[in-house]
This record gives C-alpha cells, sequence and structure tokens, in this order.
C-alpha cells in the first residue's frame, strides 16, 4: 500500500472505529501507530514515535493552562457565582419581554468570560435558570432551550477552552484568538437577546409567559447587586484584563484566575473539604481526557505528515480551483456535520491536521478561520443525534423531570440557527474578528 492509501485507509478506519463507540484518543493512537508501522514496515520504529509525541506535547509549556481554566470555571460554579449573577440579571431584565430568557443569555455571557467551558455553564444554569423561567410561566422546551443556547458563549467568549487547544493545534497566539472572540461573542448574546423578543411577539406560544412577571421576583438593592456581581467582575478584570494588559501569559492568567476563583469560594464560605477534592478530582478528569485527546491528535498529525497525504490533498485542491472561500466553507460543512456525532474537541482534533496543511497554502487568516471555527464546532453542541450540550442539560434535569430530549433539542433549534446566522456574518466580514488586533 502507498502512503496515500494508507493515510485514507486509517481516515475510513477512524470513523468506523468512532461510530461503533471506541473513543476518539484511542481511535487516533492505535491508527497512528499502526499507520507508522505499516509506513516504515518497523514495529520499534512506531513505539519510538509514540513514545516522542507523547512526550513533545505534554511538556509545552502552553498546556499548563488546561487545568488552571478549568479548576477557575469548577471553582466559580461551587461558589454559587452562576446563581448570583442571574439573579441580577434577572432584576436587571425583570419588565422586558421575555425578560428570564434574556436575564440567563446575560448572566452565561458573563459567566462564560471565568469559566470557558460550555458544560459547566449548561449543568450551572440548568439548576439555576430553568426553575425560575418554568416558575414563571415560560415553557419548558423554551426554558431549557435558552439555557442550551447560551452555554456555547462559554466557548466563544474568552476565556476559551477550544480557542487554546486550536491555538496549540495551529501554533497561533492564544492571545490574540482569546481578542478574536471578543466582538463575535457579544454579538451572538446580542442576538440571542433580541431573537428571544422576537420571538415573544411572533411566536409567543413558543416560549409562554413572555413577559417576565416582575411583581413575582424579589426586590434587589443596588448594593445588593453589587455585591453579587463584583466577585466576578473581579475575575474578569484580573484574568482577561492581566492577559490583554500584557502583565499574564494565559497560562499565568490561568493560575492568577484559578487562586482568584479559590480565594472568592473561601470568603463566601461556599466551598468545604468535599467540595473542593470533587472539584480537583473532576479537574483532574477532564485535564487528562482533552491530554489524552490532544497526545493522540499529535501523534496522527505525524502519520499523515509521514505518509505525504496532507502534500498530496493540498495539490489536488489548489489545482482543482476551490480557492479559499470554497476550502473554508467546505470544511465549516464538515465541522458542522461531525458535530452531530461527536464533541467539540474530538471534532477540531479529527480535521484541523487534515485541513491545516492545505489552508497554510491560501495565505487564510488562520486567526479568523479560528473564530469560524469555534462558532462552526459549537452548533454541533446543540444538534441531534449528539448535542453534548443537550445531553449535559438532561442529565442535571435527572431522572425526576418531564422534559424529554427531544423538547430539549426542540428549544435549541432557534439558537442553532442565530448562531449559524452568526458565523455567516464573521465569514463574510472578516473584521467582526480581526478588528481588535
Amino acid at each position: 500500500m502507498s502512503g496515500i492509501e494508507i493515510a485514507f485507509g486509517s481516515i475510513v478506519l477512524m470513523l468506523v472505529l468512532i461510530y461503533a463507540g471506541m473513543h476518539v484518543a484511542v481511535a487516533l493512537t492505535l491508527l497512528s501507530f499502526v499507520g507508522v508501522w505499516l509506513l516504515r514496515d518497523n514495529f520499534n520504529v512506531a513505539s519510538n514515535m509514540l513514545v516522542l509525541a507523547f512526550k513533545d506535547t505534554i511538556s509545552e509549556y502552553l498546556f499548563g493552562v488546561v487545568p488552571l481554566f478549568v479548576l477557575m470555571g469548577l471553582l466559580v460554579s461551587v461558589a454559587g457565582i452562576g446563581r448570583d449573577t442571574f439573579e441580577v440579571a434577572a432584576h436587571v431584565f425583570r419588565k422586558v419581554l421575555g425578560g428570564l430568557g434574556i436575564a440567563t443569555v446575560a448572566a452565561n455571557a458573563v459567566f462564560a468570560a471565568i469559566t470557558g467551558i460550555s458544560i459547566a455553564s449548561a449543568a450551572v444554569f440548568t439548576k439555576v435558570a430553568v426553575p425560575e423561567m418554568i416558575r414563571h410561566g415560560y415553557r419548558p422546551r423554551f426554558a431549557v432551550g435558552v439555557v442550551a443556547g447560551s452555554s456555547v458563549l462559554g466557548m466563544l467568549i474568552p476565556p476559551s477552552l477550544l480557542f487554546i487547544l486550536y491555538g496549540v493545534l495551529t501554533e497561533q497566539s492564544v492571545g490574540e484568538l482569546f481578542i478574536a472572540g471578543i466582538i463575535p461573542g457579544i454579538i451572538l448574546s446580542l442576538v440571542y437577546c433580541i431573537g428571544i423578543m422576537l420571538m415573544g411577539r411572533l411566536a409567543p406560544s413558543f416560549i409562554g409567559d413572555a413577559r417576565s412577571a416582575a411583581n413575582d421576583l424579589p426586590e434587589m438593592g443596588f448594593g445588593e447587586m453589587v455585591s453579587k456581581i463584583s466577585p466576578i467582575i473581579l475575575l474578569v478584570a484580573l484574568v482577561l484584563g492581566g492577559i490583554y494588559g500584557g502583565i499574564f501569559t494565559p497560562t499565568e492568567a490561568g493560575a492568577a484566575g484559578a487562586l482568584g476563583a479559590l480565594v472568592i469560594s473561601l470568603a463566601k464560605r461556599r466551598l468545604s473539604l468535599a467540595s473542593f477534592w470533587q472539584v480537583l478530582v473532576q479537574t483532574g478528569h477532564t485535564t487528562s481526557s482533552i491530554c489524552f485527546l490532544i497526545m493522540g491528535a499529535s501523534l496522527y498529525s505525524r502519520m499523515l505528515a509521514m505518509s505525504g497525504m496532507p502534500g498530496w490533498l493540498g495539490s489536488y485542491v489548489v489545482e482543482s480551483g476551490f480557492g479559499v472561500t470554497g476550502i473554508v466553507i467546505a470544511l465549516l460543512i464538515v465541522i458542522m456535520l461531525l458535530g452531530t456525532v461527536l464533541d467539540s474537541a474530538s471534532i477540531m482534533l479529527l480535521t484541523l491536521p487534515v485541513a491545516l496543511p492545505i489552508l497554510l497554502g491560501t495565505d487564510v487568516n488562520l486567526i479568523w478561520l479560528g473564530v469560524l471555527t469555534i462558532l462552526a464546532v459549537e452548533i454541533g453542541l446543540l444538534t441531534p443525534p449528539f448535542g453534548i450540550a443537550v445531553f449535559v442539560i438532561k442529565a442535571t434535569l435527572g431522572t425526576e423531570s418531564t422534559i424529554t430530549l427531544g423538547e430539549i433539542f426542540t428549544g435549541a433549534l432557534p439558537f442553532a440557527a442565530m448562531m449559524l446566522m452568526v458565523l455567516a456574518a464573521v465569514f463574510i466580514f472578516p473584521a467582526l474578528a480581526t478588528a481588535l488586533l
């Protein structure tokens, strides 16, 4: 078999193994090892490459940011900052059409600025916002749909673990990627809010009692609002201010943010020894899962490079006359299709090693492409049959909830459509992602 045949055979076999239920990281590692063995016809070469790929990948300083941001996000969740933020937002928007839905979006956008994890946002606001919206007359499918849709802001508004992963895979500045996500993140939040108000006027049966019951919400003084929202403002200023001000590297900002979240949790007296241990264990689980995926992707990228497939594919695409526009559109379509069956990190780890060598020859702006990639990947979080954000919401609701998986997908559909609109806007107007750079 030629190198090209081995490479394409590995892609087909990978899809088969993943659909059969094998973990993506295991499939990447296994096929990379076998691929190098076949290419070099030497077991020792394949073994040595496996060891070197793992060692070189994990030893990079930048990867220290992963556990730090995960730890910060989980500490913020334990401290109840998400609940405090929602209560303030609900008070501010209590007299607006669809006010509690808009409050959920606003609170999630603020919460995203310190967590960077969509799953954490989905879990927190399922517990906080969904019961409140249902209690005030909103339809359950709309309540869970708002949470599902707004939870994806966690991966677009910096800091974002997906931007960190993209930066590592494409060797781009994580700080610049964070900056590039600010305007699209704000636009997506505003589009969600406008969409909720339009649904309240044009399709009131979809969301239920769109007019937030202002009289039912407890009064909140200015001082109480400040005390509830100040911790998250301080964390945002510490983390993002440190990065954009040139005081911290992203890794150092993650350490400062984790320390700040720990201090706030202790100050609020919401962190016990038991909950702190759970936070540490969950941080370890999440970090090891992400790092294992990255190591598998690194090994797979080396195997593909050794096979000569990226160069051959790049020449084929360039000679076919697709152009930059056609290549990027094709990549985004593939990402969104994979989003129906795979999680966000796995999609990036599967597509970028194949697409990047092609795109490097087209002078495409990789920072702009990063924002497009994150938007396309996050659409997959809301689409069946996988839709990881939807499954997280269902699991958080518990077995006693009468809300079905189908209702959550139905509620999230309008928000997936709005995200697609923002994706198209960033694609047509690249300055939306690059204006602040």
